[in-house]
């Protein structure tokens, strides 16, 4: 496809397909205006478009030794928020998609996620665990105030009983509040808010449509203010980039409610490496170096490392640097003291909900 200037609004400068998996080479198939540019060389609008998915289960197992869950559901394919740093871009490779701009504009939903999880969680041999909501796409993304798909996830397991952990850079998560406090109240869902920068400029080309920073630290004091757990993500870390905030990010986490939190440093797997950079060299073109040899001596000389125990981690004197500058922040915030506490006592398998489904 052809590689044009990044779209307003946009967080990938690309829109490469990947090679991995030997695809056949797509091309541009339409009016030749499709191609165009406006007199400023800025591209046209990039629309998002989405495509209801029928998948037959809903609910992915791992057995990746760090990650803290076991279990997840996922109720979006793609992201419209943007991030040029998501590692779940190499995903839309396996749908013979772009994880450039088609990561972000040609989106996948599965309205009938919580019909399927019902189904899960009715079965005789079904063990309660906590289910993760947020581990590859965002469930809060812009598309949710339409389709309503988490929301629908959750209701599910508030009947059900089942904890939920949420991972979201969204203050979207705030239309559920009513939801989530009373699942607080049984020690049924702990919320992962992301912030990764206050610097407002920096989040607009970072994360081109997710909530700003401080429309996030704000969803994090509502959530706290109504006994929702909170713990703050402060991901990715990205030297030259965002390092140097580390510190206000969680002492501002810290005065907006939030109760632990935690890091990791950039990742950049697959396809994401060549997104990077090329934001690099558009947004930062000064430091581009600097950054890849730093993110390259925190992953044994490499753009990535997917080692497991390192791969979250980093390694090297840099990542230990961080590593020693997040501990004292966290120190002198008071974070970090609250035992987690999600709760599978109260477990009861839902409804078959089949009596709705007539009417």
């Amino acid at each position: 496809m052809t590689n044009l200037p990044s779209p307003k609004g946009r967080g990938a400068p690309l829109n490469l397909e990947s090679r991995r998996f030997r695809l056949p080479e797509r091309q541009v198939d339409g009016d030749w205006l499709d191609a165009l540019v406006s007199v400023d060389d800025t591209p046209p609008p990039l629309r998002t478009t989405v495509t209801i998915e029928h998948p037959r289960s809903i609910l992915s197992r791992n057995t990746s030794p760090d990650l803290p869950f076991d279990q997840s559901v996922n109720a979006y394919r793609g992201c419209e928020h943007g991030c040029i740093y998501c590692y779940a871009r190499p995903t839309h490779a396996w749908l013979d998609l772009s994880p450039g701009l088609d990561f972000e504009s040609r989106l996948f939903a599965k309205p009938h996620a919580a019909k399927l999880l019902r189904a899960t969680l009715r079965k005789p041999g079904y063990v309660p665990k906590v289910i993760a909501l947020g581990t590859n796409t965002d469930p809060y993304q812009p598309i949710e105030a339409e389709y309503r798909i988490t929301r629908s996830i959750l209701e599910v397991c508030l009947e059900a009983r089942n904890p939920v952990a949420i991972t979201t850079k969204s203050d979207r998560v705030l239309a559920d509040i009513d939801l989530l406090a009373e699942m607080a109240r049984h020690d049924l869902v702990a919320i992962a808010l992301s912030v990764t920068t206050l610097d407002g400029a920096i989040a607009r080309t970072l994360e081109p449509r997710a909530a700003s920073p401080r429309k996030r630290l704000a969803a994090i004091r509502a959530l706290a203010d109504r006994d929702i757990p909170v713990h703050m993500n402060v991901s990715p870390v990205i030297p030259a980039i965002t390092d140097h905030e580390i510190e206000a990010v969680v002492a501002a986490g810290a005065g907006a409610g939030a109760l632990s939190a935690s890091f990791i440093p950039v990742r950049l797997p697959h396809e994401v490496a060549p997104l990077f950079r090329a934001w690099l060299d558009a947004h930062f073109p000064d430091r581009a170096s600097k950054v890849m040899s730093i993110i390259q001596d925190m992953r044994g000389g490499r753009d990535n490392d997917p080692d497991f125990g390192t791969r979250m981690r980093g390694q090297g004197p840099w990542a230990e640097l961080i590593r020693t500058r997040f501990r004292i922040a966290l120190k002198r915030a008071g974070m970090n003291r609250h035992a987690w506490k999600l709760s599978v006592e109260g477990f009861r398998a839902p409804a078959d909900g089949m009596q709705g489904e007539l009417f």
